[in-house]
């Protein structure tokens, strides 16, 4: 799995015009059109602002839902892609790729990680 990690400050200071937007977007379907193709890409998706979401944490027994994000928070997940990949060096390549796609909306950091079967 390919978790697309980005700074929260990007987010709240970022003026994106759509010709950037357009951009990332051209290199990430095309991305993915060549992970369909060589049958790797299992799901990918982008995730909304972060200004929208919501956590559950457990307090004193009972789920208690806050709106975030939090200041505290100092990264987001932005996104993710599920591969099928026939090693982790093939991952690592991919996650390369991304994080050298020199876009205005270019995540900063990609995290690679095995998901558990």
């Amino acid at each position: 799995m390919l978790l697309v990690h980005s700074a929260l400050s990007d987010f709240e200071t970022r003026d994106i015009k759509p010709e950037d937007m357009q951009e990332t977007f051209d290199f990430m379907m095309q991305l993915n059109t060549e992970l369909q193709e060589s049958g790797e890409l299992l799901d990918a998706a982008g995730l909304a602002d972060p200004r929208q979401t919501v956590t559950v944490r457990k307090r004193g027994g009972a789920a208690v839902s806050t709106d975030g994000p939090f200041a505290e928070a100092k990264e987001v997940l932005g996104g993710y892609w599920v591969l099928d990949c026939a090693d982790k060096d093939r991952a690592l390549e991919i996650a390369q790729r991304i994080v050298e796609f020199d876009g205005p909306m270019s995540p900063d950091t990609i995290e690679v990680r095995e998901a558990m079967s």
